[in-house]
This record gives C-alpha cells, sequence and structure tokens, in this order.
C-alpha cells in the first residue's frame, strides 16, 4: 500500500453496497426475490426499443436527453425543463449529495431508509444524520427535530424500502413546510408506481421550491438491468444538477428502451395490480404461518421473524430450495427478510417453503 496515495476524509469509512444474492453455491435454477424485480420483466413495446436501438451502437447519445425528458412529462403532466435524467436513480441522489452537501453539512434520512443515501453523503464529504422511525414508519416529527441549520438534505423513500410502509401526503407537505430555509426535501418514488392513483408529491413539488422528486424504471418497468431513472424538481435545482451530470450519461440504448416504455401504461396498469393481489396473497399466507408483516405498498413485503437467528435459519433453508430473498440487518432490521412479490407460482412456492420451516423449527 501507497502511504502518500489516500482517497478523501470519510471515504474508507463507507461500507460497500451489496446487491441482492442472485446465486447459491450448488443450487442450479433458483428463484430470485431479493432485487425487488419486476418478474414479468419490460413490456414487450420497450423490448422491441431495445431491439432496434443495436442499430445506433455507434452513435453518441443526445446530451439533453430531450425525448426521454419529453416522455416522461407527457405520461405525468410535468414541465420537460425541470426533469433530469440519470443511472438509476442512484445517480440522482449522488448528484444532490455532490451539488449540496459538503464538510460540515448534515443529510437527514430514516434508520431503515436506502442505504444510498448514507453512502452519497459520506461521498460528498457531509454528515449522515440517522433518524429513528415510529413501527418501521417515517416519523416526520422526529425527522424535523434532527433538523438544524446544518441540514442541506433530507431523504425520506414514499413507500419505504425496505419496509414497505408509507405516509400521508398531508406528513409530506407538513415536513416540507417546516424544513429549516436551506434544506431540500428529496422524495424518493422508487415504489410509486405500485399506488394506485398516487402522484409520489408531483403536486407538492409543483407548488414549493425546496421539494425534489426521484423515480426509476429498475422496478415496475423492469429494466433494472439498463439502470435508468429520473428526477424533478424546481428550476433552479436541476439546473445546478446538469451542470454536473456527465454530457453522456446515458446511452441510446437506455433511452430509447426508458422512452418507449415509460409510454405504455396499460403495462404499467397490469403490472400494479397483479403486484397488489399477489402481495396480499403473500402476507395473508405467511401471516397463517405466524410470519407477519406491515402493510406494504411497494412490490416486496418485510417478513418479520421472532428473532434475528430465525430470520437467519429461514434463510439458510430456503437458500437450500432454491429460494433467495433479502436480508436486511444492514438496514437494521436483522430480524426480518425482505421477499419480493414474484409471480404467482412464485408467491406459492416461497410461503409454502416458509410454512415447511415454521413447521420443522
Amino acid at each position: 500500500m501507497n502511504d502518500f496515495i489516500r482517497p478523501q476524509p470519510g471515504i474508507l469509512e463507507i461500507a460497500l453496497y451489496e446487491g441482492g444474492k442472485a446465486t447459491v453455491a450448488g443450487v442450479a435454477n433458483v428463484l430470485k426475490l431479493s432485487s425487488n424485480e419486476n418478474p414479468f420483466g419490460p413490456s414487450d413495446k420497450a423490448k422491441e426499443a431495445f431491439v432496434r436501438s443495436v442499430h445506433q451502437l455507434h452513435r453518441y447519445p443526445s446530451t439533453d436527453h430531450l425525448a426521454l425528458r419529453s416522455a416522461i412529462a407527457d405520461v405525468h403532466r410535468l414541465d420537460a425543463g425541470r426533469v433530469i435524467c440519470g443511472v438509476g436513480s442512484d445517480e440522482i441522489i449522488h448528484m444532490l449529495c455532490q451539488a449540496y452537501a459538503g464538510p460540515g453539512d448534515e443529510v437527514v434520512f430514516t434508520e431503515h431508509g436506502f442505504l444510498m443515501y448514507r453512502i452519497s453523503t459520506m461521498a460528498a464529504g457531509a454528515v449522515p444524520v440517522e433518524v429513528c422511525e415510529r413501527e418501521r414508519t417515517t416519523d416526520v416529527d422526529a425527522i424535523l427535530k434532527a433538523c438544524t441549520r446544518r441540514t442541506k438534505l433530507v431523504f425520506i423513500a414514499n413507500p419505504n424500502n425496505p419496509t414497505g410502509t408509507m405516509i400521508s401526503a398531508a406528513e409530506v407537505e407538513h415536513l416540507a413546510a417546516n424544513l429549516p430555509p436551506q434544506a431540500i426535501l428529496v422524495l424518493d418514488g422508487a415504489y410509486a408506481e405500485y399506488v394506485e392513483g398516487f402522484d409520489a408529491g408531483l403536486s407538492l413539488i409543483e407548488a414549493r421550491e425546496n421539494v425534489v422528486m426521484t423515480r426509476t424504471f429498475s422496478k415496475i418497468y423492469g429494466l433494472g438491468g439498463l439502470r435508468i431513472g429520473w428526477g424533478y424538481g424546481p428550476k433552479h435545482i436541476v439546473d445546478v444538477l446538469n451542470r454536473i451530470r456527465g454530457p453522456f450519461n446515458l446511452s441510446n440504448t437506455q433511452l430509447e428502451t426508458a422512452e418507449v416504455a415509460v409510454r405504455d401504461q396499460d403495462y404499467v396498469t397490469r403490472c400494479r395490480a397483479d403486484n397488489a393481489r399477489m402481495r396480499h396473497w403473500l402476507a395473508e399466507a405467511l401471516a397463517e404461518h405466524g410470519v407477519p408483516s406491515d402493510t406494504s405498498l411497494a412490490n416486496f413485503i418485510l417478513a418479520r421473524f421472532a428473532s434475528a437467528e430465525e430470520a437467519e435459519a429461514c434463510d439458510i433453508f430456503l437458500q437450500s430450495q432454491g429460494l433467495l430473498v433479502r436480508r436486511v440487518a444492514s438496514y437494521k432490521l436483522p430480524h426480518c427478510l425482505r421477499i419480493t412479490i414474484g409471480d404467482e407460482s412464485a408467491c406459492r412456492r416461497i410461503a409454502h417453503a416458509i410454512g415447511q420451516f415454521k413447521a420443522q423449527a
């Protein structure tokens, strides 16, 4: 190791992000329910756009993402000039921290919030401030109490990952209205499409100058492998983010596939309905086996066990059956397993296996 070459202070303190497990040694044909992926993948129209994009592989993509931004704006009735696109919503989160938080600044998020909030905060040299939740649900009053004159960003996911819980529009509005004047509220809407009739805070963004939203094509649109996200906010914030965004951060393939995907809202509606049906079924089935969960409004449920030891033992048993779910000890929920909602066959298989585990315990 070279003693003279060192990263910025705090970088080596960042814990590596670990995605959902995808393989099990010695087990073939595993069923992956660990990364909140759409079990049906992208729509046929999106797949066709992906294939067509092969003819543009030698061309640089546009730097302004105009066609995709316009499609997003058309579907959600937004101002295309205030839409920004990134490599998943992760990049938008990272850019917000890079642009608005630095040494001496604080970034607030909840104890069971998405791990990238902490990682991006520390990468910017800012101080992460973790706030307790109330029964695995965002506590707005606790967030406001944690804010100081050094608070620059406040992140909440609604619905939240990995809990699946959600707070009301009135609570979000109360939070935005009472933040310190220098703070930006970031609404992470990665799972917003799974909530029927939910605008994910868009009306609040239109009414205020301190609220930004992030969204993704990785979940209901089934494009996790392409890494495409977007954000929406006040023009003064979006203009800042565009100053640090890489000019070619999205490829032609990403842009063209996402543009077609977002316009195919019939597919989104079908996926949302199927997810809601199987989510309810799986939660009820696990409850009958003595495994409770909070009401989830996303595409997963957070199964709660009596102890961290029981959750770990169940996960090991599931892996032996070729079933992969997500341990969430890194989210301070060691007694829980997050289970993605798969198709009907997958949900029945996971419920049966957990029933077997509970019966032999």
